[in-house]
């Protein structure tokens, strides 16, 4: 990223000053989270971000292809669609994401009841699963979301996400991401969201029971 009187943030050596001149813009790291399992459109990412102009997301998305964070590309079809996708260093953020995730929850202004993308809903998996109860466990778990859709291989405390479909999964979670997070977080038996008819368990029940007892949010430290 080019430096410059108007665009340089900070005068400071610290690695953190230096990704904040890379992400600190608003809505650069939420971009980088909905592009974390694979390359997406210009519009699925806007759809997903609801709260972003197109201009501001255009201006976003010229900043971290030129820090090197992301590029854009063709896909191979007669269509030529273009997508954005993370370059090697920038799915090296995840962590990133997932401790400022750990970090945040631990807010009272938490509010799992504000929207989720289904991005973000697998993040969230991924960041704040209890290893030590998943130790041992192993399955194959479906996502199925209006737009989207992931698998994952959850193995020897690892839960590895991937987008895309299995006709292999042991549990399959046909839901929104809301509804998804009121269940792994609130709790809430899945029946009740099935009477409402926001969620569909197939397969294995007892093994979806054992999968969203793997995910608990932490105690609340901060107002």
């Amino acid at each position: 990223m080019k430096k410059t009187p108007e665009t340089r943030w900070y005068d400071d050596a610290c690695g953190t000053a230096l990704a904040l001149e890379f992400v600190g813009e608003r809505w650069s790291l939420l971009i980088i989270r909905e592009l974390m399992f694979g390359p997406r459109r210009f519009g699925e990412i806007k759809a997903n971000l609801p709260g972003v102009s197109a201009n501001v997301l255009t201006q976003r998305l010229e900043g971290l292809e030129e820090a090197g964070i992301l590029v854009k590309r063709k896909l191979p079809s007669a269509l030529s669609v273009q997508v954005y996708e993370l370059t090697q260093w920038g799915y090296l953020a995840e962590p990133v994401l997932q401790e400022m995730g750990r970090w945040s929850t631990r807010s009272r202004r938490h509010d799992v009841s504000l929207p989720f993308s289904p991005a973000s809903a697998m993040m969230s998996l991924r960041t704040m699963i209890d290893r030590e109860k998943a130790r041992g466990m192993r399955m194959t778990i479906a996502f199925a979301f209006a737009t989207d859709a992931f698998v994952g291989e959850l193995a020897d405390s690892r839960l590895e996400i991937r987008r895309g479909e299995t006709d292999k999964a042991d549990v399959r979670f046909v839901t929104d991401p809301t509804t998804f997070a009121f269940t792994v977080y609130g709790k809430l038996p899945f029946e009740q969201n099935e009477a409402a008819g926001t969620l569909r368990v197939e397969g294995d029940r007892a093994a979806a029971q054992s999968f969203v007892d793997l995910f608990e949010l932490p105690e609340k430290l901060a107002d």
